[in-house]
């Protein structure tokens, strides 16, 4: 995944000491066999002073809530808040289930302590993913000249047609909670489109309840 930091630090520009684009070979190997956690994360350098924006689409269609997939991925939000929340980053949630996209936390500094609004999400009805799309490209137009996007997609992928990739986002990570006995594989397949990264949920850990 080749982007802006490996061209800047070509041209000799100085980079941060911490990196906000993640290193996935390198969290792979920290994580091991166990499940995957914040603290096995690792990013790449950039240019000192560059903020980060991360972008959470959380699917809460009717296809996430067999299996406590919708559970399981509110817990990866949570996870995702706080290792923003320690790295100083920018984050904004959007949930997308129904008629359309909703902001669940706008674009702002990322913090601590969001059970309160994470624990009692539901879900149910279609999977409006163009509109949580456009969303994005809405808060990506109005975020600070040089702030880096980076978009977490968490879904199961039972949508169609798939979307393209939202205009100006740096990064695209998808979670696939895919788990039917037929995997449609859509996940991957947007992963591709997006020339992004795609994870198995799996390699989070367990779902949890809630």
């Amino acid at each position: 995944m080749a982007g802006r930091d490996s061209n800047t630090a070509r041209k000799g520009r100085s980079l941060g000491p911490a990196s906000r684009q993640l290193n996935w070979a390198a969290t792979l190997a920290a994580k091991g066999t166990g499940a995957l956690l914040p603290q096995h994360l690792h990013f790449r350098r950039q240019p000192q002073g560059r903020k980060t924006l991360h972008l959470v689409l959380l699917d809460q269609s009717a296809s996430m809530l067999r299996g406590q997939k919708l559970a399981w991925a509110k817990g990866c939000v949570l996870a995702l808040s706080t290792l923003f929340y320690r790295r100083r980053d920018a984050m904004a949630v959007l949930g997308f289930a129904g008629e359309q996209a909703q902001w669940l936390q706008k674009p702002g500094k990322a913090g601590l302590f969001n059970e309160h609004w994470i624990a009692p999400l539901r879900g149910g009805g279609a999977t409006p993913i163009q509109s949580a799309i456009d969303a994005v490209q809405d808060a990506v137009r109005r975020a600070p000249a040089g702030t880096r996007a980076a978009v977490w997609l968490l879904t199961d992928g039972r949508f169609d047609p798939l979307p393209q990739r939202p205009g100006g986002v740096d990064d695209c990570y998808i979670i696939d909670f895919e788990d039917g006995a037929v995997a449609l594989g859509r996940c991957h397949r947007l992963a591709e489109m997006w020339g992004g990264t795609c994870v198995p949920a799996a390699q989070w850990g367990a779902p949890t309840a809630g």
